[in-house]
């Protein structure tokens, strides 16, 4: 198994205004991006061409959001910019 571009825990999943886990795990391994539970379980995934991320404007500065397959999902971990990058850098160019 090839080593993960990026590989984030402890992060507090949400969607919407429901907690799907609070030391959930972010992966970011061959284009696309896996959202985990405490106990590996996948919460959801997608192709990293399919993904939309960004930081909001109004919110702590430990929170990311991310639009995976149509869901919106809220994540707070400790270094949102690092995230956002990985995506950046693990995506492949566009032609």
């Amino acid at each position: 198994m090839a080593e993960p571009e990026f590989n984030a825990t402890g992060v507090r999943i949400e969607r919407w205004l429901r907690s799907l886990t609070r030391a959930g795990q972010i992966v970011i391994r061959d284009g696309r991006l896996a959202l985990l539970t405490s106990y590996g379980r996948e919460i959801d995934s997608a192709p990293l061409q399919a993904v939309q991320a960004h930081k909001p404007l109004f919110a702590a500065r430990d929170r990311a959001l991310a639009r995976l397959n149509g869901h919106r999902y809220s994540l707070t971990l400790g270094a949102p910019e690092r995230f956002l990058r990985a995506i950046q850098e693990a995506r492949p160019p566009r032609s």
